[in-house]
């Protein structure tokens, strides 16, 4: 017995510590990179079509929202929720934080993210800096090595895109500092992730439920990082039981 367990469970074993240890990326969805810093060398066109690397925009705490500006789903009311919380909020926006938000969608121009930050401005009801909030656009390369440095994946779907909605916030530094999930967001939590980021500190996920975009059949979304993780979970659990059952506990019959 003890024979079989070292032949075949025990590197069994091994192969799930280390599908579960290593980073599986997902094809939608989040995973949170906290603390780490995003590209600060990437480029990115601005909604007058000048490209500026990330580095001259983060100059404040951020909050990023990854969107596409034709989404028929979730993204217009992410937008529309965000320009609530600028409102609502007590700090003011271009002066304590901005706002940066990205279309991943590479075939997207400028023109379209101007057009899309006049509706938005035009939604606020007090006065702001126009530059606290802007809209940019990007080329897949630019536009992959921000969403996957800040865990946000995202995939095509016919003529649309299957992502979720989440705000992240950013310190000036370009450290990843809060994941805020889903449409709606309290004005709190927001203007407390803002703090954070202005002090570089990381602050925990409170709620992790995703609002995804269902321009699409919701039977065709795919989990294949959870999937894996709980896999890694079931079949662990199923070893420590078989070791227990055929392994300590005839070894201390045995010694008794």
């Amino acid at each position: 017995m003890k024979r079989i367990l070292m032949s075949y469970i025990v590197p069994g074993l091994l192969l799930v510590f280390q599908a579960a240890a290593q980073e599986v990326k997902p094809p939608v969805g989040i995973v949170e990179k906290l603390g780490q810093t995003l590209p600060m060398d990437v480029e990115l066109y601005d909604e007058t079509g000048a490209l500026v690397p990330l580095k001259s925009i983060l100059n404040k705490p951020t909050i990023v929202m990854f969107v596409y500006y034709k989404c028929p789903g979730i993204c217009s009311p992410l937008l529309t929720e965000v320009a609530t919380v600028i409102d609502k909020m007590d700090l003011e926006l271009g002066i304590d934080y901005q706002v940066l938000t990205l279309s991943f969608d590479q075939n997207e121009r400028p023109e379209l993210a101007q057009e899309k930050k006049d509706n938005y401005l035009a939604e606020l009801k007090k006065t702001v800096d126009p530059n606290g909030w802007r809209f940019f656009t990007g080329d897949s390369v630019n536009i992959h090595r921000l969403t996957d440095a800040a865990g946000f994946y995202f995939m095509k779907s016919g003529n649309d895109w299957i992502h979720a909605a989440t705000l992240i916030a950013v310190s000036p530094t370009g450290k990843v500092t809060r994941y805020l999930y889903g449409i709606h967001q309290l004005p709190l939590d927001v203007k407390l992730a803002v703090i954070e980021a202005s002090e570089g500190r990381t602050g925990a996920t409170i709620s992790k439920v995703l609002n995804f975009c269902y321009a699409y059949d919701p039977e065709g979304r795919h989990y294949t990082f959870n999937v894996v993780r709980i896999s890694g979970v079931v079949i662990v659990g199923l070893v420590a039981v078989f070791m227990f059952v055929f392994v300590v506990k005839p070894k201390r019959k045995g010694e008794r």
